[in-house]
């Protein structure tokens, strides 16, 4: 994370050498004015360089501490860097920063226009005098302008990131938008089209149960009839979802669920053995057992695209704390014509992200008898 002083600085810069950089400086400044042999004013010019050390975390105290030094050593680059630091710094006190940073400017020019002692300032000379309150003024305002610009750059960066971080959520809301738009017109289209013909399936095959007087087309007629309404039910389902864009729409129609396996398997017209091992008093999550039954219905659709005539095995079981739906068929019947079933690819697909989804998983393949598996596994509990 970029500290506030950090982004003041370009992003080379290792956090080390800006904060050793400036007291190694200041250092140098300090042999450099007062040599090597130890006196009073050298000690004095060093503590000053030591303390810009903690001038990020106790700026104006480290700003205070640099002034003797430059009152009684004439040492600059220490007192600068803390002036520096001071006006970079931005506290929530807007008035008290502004009064703290004058006050600051003040001492700092005083120290550099009086001489050490005060007894020997002379203002006899008053264009001698002009010149250096002139330096002195320069000398201080000089970090604080510095400082000031630093902090309106940083400031600048921030507002900057911020702009583009807010266009960045008004294009994903836009973007957002125009998705709803778009599934609003599919639902719509969907309804138009799909919820047309089947409903005229719908009639059409009521006309027959009622017309008919042949048991076995009475029969085919009212499971065609059952099928109609249950596709048109699912239809107006997924027209809501589609149209809420993402809301919770779970209680437009009741949701399929394993107590419901058994109507779908006697209305899938397949030749089905239905094995179920699960506790039917259980307690399960409604996504889970949606999930479950989507498998089913998924690996049955399968089966009368790909296998037609095959022996179907549909088992539901519970294992280790886990919900396991499995979905076996044997190879096709050569004798029964394929009846060229439309597809998009995408089934096995969809069913493997939504176990994935619930923390489960889902494996699909080929069998040594030369039909076709399917075996989920679902948690019995939320995640």
């Amino acid at each position: 994370m970029t500290t506030p002083w950090r982004a003041a600085l370009p992003s080379r810069v290792p956090d080390w050498a800006a904060v050793a950089g400036p007291a190694l400086f200041a250092a140098g400044d300090a042999l450099l004015v007062n040599g090597v042999t130890p006196r009073f004013s050298l000690w004095v010019s060093l503590l000053a360089a030591v303390a810009l050390l903690w001038r990020r975390r106790f700026p104006a105290p480290v700003f205070l501490a640099t002034l003797p030094g430059m009152y009684y050593a004439y040492i600059w680059i220490a007192p600068m860097f803390a002036l520096y630091t001071l006006a970079v710094r931005r506290t929530a006190r807007p008035r008290a920063d502004k009064w703290l940073l004058g006050g600051a400017g003040l001492l700092m020019a005083a120290a550099q226009f009086l001489p050490y002692p005060v007894s020997d300032l002379a203002l006899g000379d008053r264009r001698e005098t002009g010149v250096n309150l002139l330096d002195s003024i320069v000398v201080a305002t000089t970090p604080i302008a510095f400082g000031l610009l630093s902090r309106a750059r940083r400031e600048s960066v921030a507002r900057l990131d911020e702009l583009t971080r807010s266009r960045a959520r008004e294009d994903r809301l836009l973007a957002d938008r125009v998705l709803a738009t778009e599934r609003a017109r599919l639902a719509r289209e969907m309804h138009d089209v799909v919820a047309h013909q089947v409903s005229l399936i719908s009639l059409q095959a009521g006309a027959v149960q009622i017309s008919t007087a042949d048991d076995a087309a009475r029969e085919g007629a009212r499971t065609i009839r059952e099928l109609s309404v249950r596709t048109l039910d699912e239809l107006r389902h997924m027209v809501g979802i589609l149209r809420a864009a993402g809301a919770d729409t779970e209680e437009l129609t009741p949701q399929p669920r394993l107590s419901d396996l058994p109507r779908l398997i006697e209305l899938s017209a397949l030749d089905v053995a239905f094995e179920d091992g699960s506790d039917p008093g259980a307690e399960r999550p409604e996504a889970v057992e949606r999930a479950a039954f989507r498998t089913v219905q998924e690996a049955l659709t399968n089966v009368r695209k790909h296998a037609p005539g095959a022996k179907v095995l549909v088992r539901v079981a519970e294992e280790r704390g886990e919900l396991v739906v499995e979905v076996r068929n044997g190879p096709a019947d050569a004798a029964v014509p394929a009846p060229e079933l439309p597809g998009g690819g995408h089934g096995l697909v969809g069913l493997r992200e939504r176990a994935q989804s619930l923390g489960g998983t889902l494996e699909a393949g080929a069998t040594d008898e030369g039909g076709f598996a399917v075996r989920a596994r679902f948690p019995a509990t939320e995640r």
